[in-house]
């Protein structure tokens, strides 16, 4: 399939293909857009689902979650929209976002801008100032990019977001990057208890379900997480911390505030100088990735990077080209290493305490949320103020 003229112009015209990653395995994107589905008002699904020309009584989002990493292939100039590297940063040492030197790449051609971007072609379409085949896509591309920027190593520019560090988890070989993407949702959803393979007492939760492997994992994530210690925080998940007079659809048209005009022009002299680094798309007052993703990318250096990646035996990298999902959930590394030692993460101490703080849960249900509050924001017919009804459940 081929993009159509009028977004591949407002997203990534001219971008060459550079080889990368997509972020979490089919099961994590459709995890984050079922959560998603959930929390969308009552007047925003049918839109969604006329978007996407889904049949109502058939209509997930979560269907649709892996189109832009399944059709990868004849969209390669899409493939450096799903990630975004900070020149500055190397965790666990560093985690400069972006740093002095700013983004690695070509300007807006990154999943924060992706974010942007798609999010204004779908204002375009609300404006009647679109096509539908427009709006289909960038509806598509909004919910993988959301999940993308969910993923921490698609934050950060260090070893190819991790796919040159090789890595155990138990047996297995794989790399740091498919250990996120796919092996630690895996044994998640491997070991959730029993009981909740038994429906919750929230219809809107049952019906975004599909009868899926991992609908047991999702209802976990629903009732230790977002429905209990974590009801207060999702509502802050949603804040933005841009100025008010910026908008979505100033940000649209071209128009800049006064606020984005200084920022662009003190980002061109910091260029000027270094003659390296790009800049982003500033944050708009809803929809803010760049303020999102910070505390995501923190966690590149509070737990998963560990300190012994950098010290013998084990701090030897490993390039033999670009990663691919293949959409299984686990994905093996079979690369002949020649008995290099690999460092085992599949411990108490790295493993047990991502579980033990449902941290890759937490990363989920965060990306479902957001996604959530974004079509609400785009779609909803009675309240623009989104924040207050996308947490009834």
């Amino acid at each position: 399939m081929r993009p159509s003229p009028a977004f591949a112009t407002a997203a990534v015209l001219g971008c060459s293909y550079l080889p990368g990653s997509f972020a979490w395995g089919a099961a994590g994107h459709e995890i984050v857009a079922t959560i998603a589905q959930m929390y969308l008002h009552p007047s925003v699904l049918p839109t969604v689902c006329d978007i996407l020309d889904l049949p109502n009584g058939r209509c997930h989002m979560a269907s649709v979650a892996t189109w832009a990493d399944q059709h990868r292939n004849q969209m390669r100039w899409s493939a450096a929209l799903h990630y975004i590297g900070a020149l500055d940063d190397y965790p666990s040492q560093t985690c400069a976002f972006p740093g002095p030197r700013g983004w690695a790449g070509r300007q807006g051609i990154n999943v924060l801008d992706g974010i942007q971007n798609t999010t204004n072609l779908l204002l375009d379409w609300v404006n009647e100032d679109t096509s539908d085949m427009v709006a289909n896509e960038a509806l598509k591309f909004l919910i993988h990019f959301v999940g993308d920027m969910h993923q921490p190593l698609h934050l950060t520019g260090r070893d190819r977001g991790g796919n040159s560090v090789k890595v155990r988890f138990g047996s297995r070989q794989t790399n740091m990057h498919s250990l996120w993407d796919g092996f630690l949702i895996a044994k998640a959803v491997r070991t959730v208890p029993r009981n909740y393979s038994r429906p919750l007492p929230y219809p809107k939760i049952e019906k975004a379900l599909r009868g899926t492997i991992y609908d047991s994992y999702i209802r976990r994530i629903m009732w230790e997480g977002l429905l209990n210690p974590w009801a207060d925080d999702a509502a802050e998940w949603l804040s933005c911390a841009s100025p008010v007079e910026a908008t979505e659809p100033a940000a649209a048209s071209g128009l800049l505030t006064m606020w984005q005009a200084a920022y662009r022009t003190t980002s061109k002299i910091v260029q000027a100088v270094l003659r390296d680094g790009v800049e982003i798309t500033p944050d708009g007052p809803v929809v803010c990735p760049h303020h999102w993703a910070q505390p995501l990318h923190q966690l590149n250096c509070d737990i998963i990077w560990p300190k012994e990646l950098d010290e013998p035996p084990f701090n030897v990298r490993f390039d033999s080209g670009a990663h691919f999902h293949t959409g299984n959930e686990e994905e093996e590394d079979h690369t002949d290493l020649a008995g290099a030692a690999l460092l085992d993460l599949d411990t108490p101490e790295y493993a047990g305490v991502i579980e033990k703080q449902m941290i890759v849960e937490k990363l989920l249900a965060q990306g479902g949320i957001r996604l959530a509050g974004v079509l609400n924001y785009l779609f909803a017919h009675e309240d623009k103020d989104f924040g207050l009804f996308v947490m009834n459940m």
